[in-house]
């Protein structure tokens, strides 16, 4: 090969401006057309984030939700999207553990930056969580891949470390690139988000050739909608006991999303607290017809090692 190899497509997409990536529908909150491939039959999972369990206190309260979890017809598996402890402590990654086992579903989940014991200390979330940190699965046709965002227990001002950024160079062409994919991951990559990571572009740009379809976030407690190409990049509000919204909202509650001909649907289910045995319908929309919106930081609790996310 001459001295002037050609370039990637990635490669040429950071030679272009901001203007230009525009002009080419490859600027996050840009709608690009692209032929599909609808994977299998239709399916449904759940997508929950920032769980916190701190405590024995919290039992009741993740045992009803489990419950009401229960209550929904033809669910396939749940997506744990990180902050499933609030201080990193084993037994607290071991009740979360424990509890949606009682769900008889798979569940895969990623790493949050409250999953560290320190800085550096993350040994009990790969024990009680093996081999889920940087990964991926295919279910009826479509490809899920997870992904660790944090770095350590900071918690905003971050970077997708280098490790997570050479898996996917790794993984990533090994993928179909028409089947549909859904990432998720722990830390918000959607434009303009509080707290996202300072790299997050680099994360959603080797995903520029993939049949997107769906980012699934946490860290910010509270619903945010962006688009990236036919993806919509998700956050939510918590599902936590000890946990406020940062959005100023008070409802708790998860994603119930449907998969049907390449496409996902999700809808807003209300966590309805303590007690409960039957499933809560909240607000319905289909993924692209919502604008997001950040609220101001609150927070029950102050964390400075950790954050408010």
């Amino acid at each position: 090969m001459s001295a002037e190899r050609l370039l990637t497509r990635r490669e040429a997409v950071l030679r272009l401006g901001a203007a230009s990536l525009f002009g080419l529908g490859l600027w996050p909150g840009c709608h690009t057309p692209r032929a599909t491939s609808g994977g299998g039959r239709a399916f449904r999972f759940l997508a929950v984030n920032d769980l916190h369990h701190a405590s024995a206190a919290c039992d009741e309260w993740f045992a009803a939700l489990v419950r009401q979890m229960r209550g929904h017809e033809g669910i396939e598996f749940v997506l744990l999207l990180g902050d499933l402890a609030d201080t990193g402590e084993e037994a607290d990654l071991a009740a979360i553990r424990d509890h949606f086992r009682t769900l008889r579903l798979p569940f895969y989940s990623v790493i949050g930056n409250h999953d560290y014991l320190t800085a550096t200390d993350r040994r009990a979330y790969e024990q009680i969580f093996p081999r889920q940190l940087n990964y991926e699965f295919e279910h009826r046709g479509w490809q899920f891949v997870g992904i660790d965002s944090t770095e350590g227990t900071s918690w905003e001002k971050t970077r997708v470390q280098p490790a997570t950024l050479r898996w996917l160079d790794d993984r990533l062409p090994k993928l179909s690139r028409h089947r549909p994919l859904v990432l998720f991951t722990h830390f918000p990559l959607g434009a303009d988000v509080r707290m996202r990571p300072l790299n997050a572009d680099e994360v959603l740009e080797r995903f520029l050739d993939f049949n997107l379809r769906g980012v699934f976030g946490g860290h910010f407690h509270g619903y945010t909608a962006r688009r990236f190409q036919n993806a919509e990049v998700l956050t939510n509000r918590c599902c936590s006991f000890l946990r406020a919204n940062h959005d100023g909202t008070t409802e708790k509650g998860y994603w119930l999303v449907t998969a049907a001909d390449g496409t996902l649907a999700r809808e807003f289910i209300a966590f309805k607290g303590l007690g409960n045995a039957t499933a809560s319908v909240g607000v319905s929309a289909p993924f692209g017809n919502a604008t997001g919106s950040n609220g101001a930081l609150t927070d029950v609790l102050s964390f400075p090692l950790r954050g408010p996310g």
